[in-house]
């Protein structure tokens, strides 16, 4: 990918919405894979997302997800400008925010903002078309029945990606009894943000949260809930604000294994290592507890 061809394509694009010509006088890599910082001759800026065509269908679904979020009027997200490409290039052009690190206020006004997006339902399970999990795919197809939703469209389809692995005979046996995590147990659908962990979460300087990088679905807000508290977790004051406005069940903590099996074995289709013995692990524990 050569950067100046890149920021040529993403020039017009920005003149398209502009409605002027502009002039990119800086173009730095953001953190995250293939993000970038556009910075124009007149310190505007835009956030951009790039990738190749075969990149195109996880743009765009990225961006459906971010309007979603953005209709619920809950928790901030960027502002989407644009989803389109130039040539080999496509892109999304989001709002620049200046983002940092949050005190314990901030995380507070998050898992109460958290809250209120969940309240958010649907008719059913799923969300309007399919998107992906980091760089897997991630199937939507709606439905009444979470567990099934569950197993068939999260944990099936990674079990099968995952095909070798001596713990995937296990995985699949568990698939068959992920009803018993549900004893009197029905959620809700609620407006998913899909991704949630610490590095798809920032601050603007006056404490405002912000989400981003989503993976959205309607699906039992307790799938956020857990996902949030791997990978270093949130700041306690998150839980506790969250809790406050609205109690977990009792038969969360046993649920949060099975949520976060699916975040573990696609990190483990997606990058192997260390975590095939995470998955391993997590599984053993699930099915002692059915047993």
């Amino acid at each position: 990918m050569q950067i100046a061809t890149m920021q040529e394509a993403v020039a017009i694009l920005i003149a398209r919405i502009s409605r002027r010509m502009v002039d990119i006088v800086d173009f730095t890599p953001a953190g995250g894979p293939n993000t970038l910082v556009a910075t124009l001759a007149d310190g505007g800026r835009f956030f951009v997302k790039a990738g190749g065509p075969d990149e195109r269908k996880r743009l765009r679904a990225e961006a459906r997800g971010l309007e979603a979020l953005r209709a619920a009027d809950a928790v901030r997200v960027p502002q989407l400008w644009l989803a389109g490409g130039e040539g080999r290039h496509y892109f999304l052009l989001l709002e620049y925010l200046d983002l940092r690190a949050g005190d314990a206020m901030a995380y507070a006004r998050l898992g109460r903002e958290l809250a209120a997006q969940h309240r958010h339902t649907s008719p059913g399970f799923g969300f309007e078309r399919d998107n992906f999990i980091g760089a897997s795919p991630q199937a939507n197809r709606q439905g009444g029945d979470w567990p099934a939703f569950f197993r068939d469209q999260r944990l099936l389809p990674q079990l099968r990606m995952a095909s070798g692995q001596a713990w995937v005979e296990d995985g699949l046996r568990l698939a068959e009894h992920v009803g018993a995590f549900f004893p009197g147990y029905q959620p809700a659908p609620a407006l998913l943000h899909g991704d949630l962990w610490n590095g798809n979460a920032g601050f603007l300087a006056d404490g405002t949260p912000v989400l981003y990088d989503p993976a959205v679905y309607y699906g039992d807000r307790e799938a956020d809930i857990a996902m949030s508290e791997l990978f270093g977790g949130f700041a306690p004051a998150f839980y506790a604000a969250y809790r406050e406005v609205w109690p977990l069940d009792a038969g969360y903590a046993q649920r949060r294994d099975l949520y976060n099996l699916y975040h573990l074995l696609n990190h483990y289709n997606l990058f192997g290592g260390d975590y095939g013995a995470q998955v391993q692990d997590c599984i053993a524990r699930l099915l002692a507890a059915v047993r």
